[in-house]
């Protein structure tokens, strides 16, 4: 069984996806758009049926992982609560440069740091208010 997160960007999608290529080297798999669905198009839940160039689904990698996106029903208003996305790099230095380039046009909200369970901790939400936590592991010890 694997358990995905499914981002909906409320039409900030394709945004969204070349901030996480350029920080976070994402690929994008498969990008659909609402035009791409043909005729006799599907409208969300709500009755609306989003413009046909914003993305319907996308499959990003990210490292090892899988991220799939949505611009959903592209109202505008993206809300990211009571989550956080915990990202493990190698090296101390990796954690500086993954908070930084994540908080850009964002904000740090914990500046990395040594922790008891980390070399190097740190969170920081970007300019999508995903809250994204990023560390480094402890040196296992011989």
């Amino acid at each position: 069984m694997f358990i995905h997160s499914y981002l909906f960007f409320d039409g900030r999608c394709e945004e969204a996806i070349d901030f996480y290529r350029e920080t976070l080297g994402a690929e994008v798999l498969m990008l659909m758009r609402y035009g791409d669905d043909g005729p006799g198009k599907q409208s969300c839940p709500d009755g609306s049926i989003p413009p046909d160039d914003k993305v319907m689904h996308a499959t990003l990698q990210i490292g090892e992982t899988q991220v799939l996106a949505s611009d959903g029903f592209s109202k505008g208003r993206p809300e990211f609560k009571g989550f956080s996305l915990s990202v493990t790099v190698d090296g101390d230095d990796e954690v500086e440069r993954r908070i930084d380039a994540l908080a850009e046009g964002g904000q740090v909200t914990m500046a990395p740091a040594p922790t008891f369970f980390a070399s190097r901790f740190g969170m920081a939400v970007d300019r999508f208010g995903v809250s994204w936590m990023v560390m480094a592991p402890l040196p296992e010890e011989a």
